[in-house]
């Protein structure tokens, strides 16, 4: 049991010192993107120091399996070096006994991650992209999914729309049950548009079946309401705008993500993205294990070998091969070619048995 402890305070430390150089390195190089990225006459180092500390820990939280691999690599190369590999196997411990400690903090880490790290993450995320938004020069669109329907906003001449729709089709270029609200640039409503569907066309919502009230001139809008069989509202959005303004699944918290999705469908949305999002979360603490048992696989063994520096630069190839192999899964299950549940656990069930293959043949073989 003291071992066991010994082994897991040793691969904290290793993984502590792994993320805090890595932490400081993608700081500095984030701080030099947004300096780069904005006007230097906004955007001061206060500033951008301020938006590479919000966006840093997104960045380092995708980069946690290979932060592990490394960690990994550096713990057994240190125990290596000082022999205590050699005496933990003459006292009787087989490589796979000695390897529980570690891996069961690789899970712990992963479980907290995904309780505790990814709601900070997508919080830091939503603050960047607003406080970015200050610095970005260019309007933007806005959408949101609520109970009441989907909610979206774009930019007119001389102010802003505001659109309702209670759903929509897959793609987002058709709305159903859809109010169109018309603000002028000082904030006031200008008029009002209700229609039982809007079609989106390149440079312009087609309502069908639509009816619009003026609040300008009249004093009873009611009175000078008019319906439409068809009527063009101008629109600079588009289908990937739309899609894209709901964010990336890594901005909502993972306590949040299942009201989210059932939002999604609701709202007549797709919510595949999210699902293959919401299971990889899942699967991060198998990930991370599986990085474990991949660099111990290849530094599990007495410098005395020789071909250390071999050996590592296998680890960490195949430490990115799975971290590859998991995003492009991610990549088909968003997509629809592969199912949700493959695209989420084959990446790490397939570390985890080519690992422990790799030790059973070098190791007890």
């Amino acid at each position: 049991m003291r071992l066991d402890i010994y082994f897991a305070r040793r691969f904290i430390w290793s993984f502590t010192i792994v993320f805090g150089v890595f932490f400081g390195i993608v700081l500095l190089i984030d701080l030099v993107e947004q300096m780069r990225r904005f006007d230097s006459e906004l955007v001061g180092v206060m500033e951008a120091g301020q938006l590479a500390l919000l966006n840093a820990p997104a960045t380092m939280y995708r980069m946690l399996p290979l932060l592990v691999v490394l960690a990994t690599i550096t713990l057994f190369l240190g125990l290596a070096r000082t022999s205590e590999l050699v005496v933990t196997r003459a006292s009787g411990r087989s490589a796979l006994r000695s390897l529980a400690a570690p891996v069961l903090t690789a899970l712990l880490f992963g479980a907290l991650g995904v309780a505790v790290l990814n709601p900070i993450v997508a919080a830091t995320s939503k603050q960047f992209e607003v406080v970015s938004g200050r610095y970005a020069t260019n309007g933007s669109s806005v959408s949101s999914v609520s109970e009441e329907g989907l909610w979206l906003r774009q930019a007119s001449a001389g102010g802003q729309v505001v659109i309702r729709a209670e759903r929509s089709n897959l793609d987002g270029t058709r709305f159903f049950g859809v109010t169109f609200y018309g603000f002028g640039a000082d904030g006031s409503v200008r008029y009002r548009i209700e229609a039982a569907e809007a079609l989106l066309e390149p440079g312009n919502w087609i309502l069908s079946k639509a009816k619009r009230w003026s609040f300008s001139e009249l004093e009873n809008p009611e009175s000078g309401a008019v319906t439409h069989p068809q009527l063009n509202v101008p629109s600079d959005l588009t289908r990937d705008q739309i899609r894209d303004s709901f964010g990336s699944p890594s901005s909502i918290p993972i306590w949040e993500l299942p009201k989210f999705i059932r939002q999604l469908d609701r709202a007549g949305f797709s919510a595949l993205q999210h699902r293959v999002w919401l299971n990889m979360e899942l699967a991060n603490p198998v990930l991370l294990a599986a990085m474990v048992l991949i660099g111990a696989g290849f530094t599990m063994r007495h410098t005395r070998f020789g071909k250390t520096g071999l050996m590592v630069l296998f680890a960490v190839l195949m430490g990115f091969g799975i971290f590859f192999l998991r995003n492009f899964a991610q990549v088909l299950g968003q997509n629809g070619q592969i199912p949700v549940l493959v695209a989420a656990w084959a990446p790490p069930l397939a570390g985890i048995f080519l690992s422990l293959g790799l030790l059973l043949h070098t190791e007890d073989g």
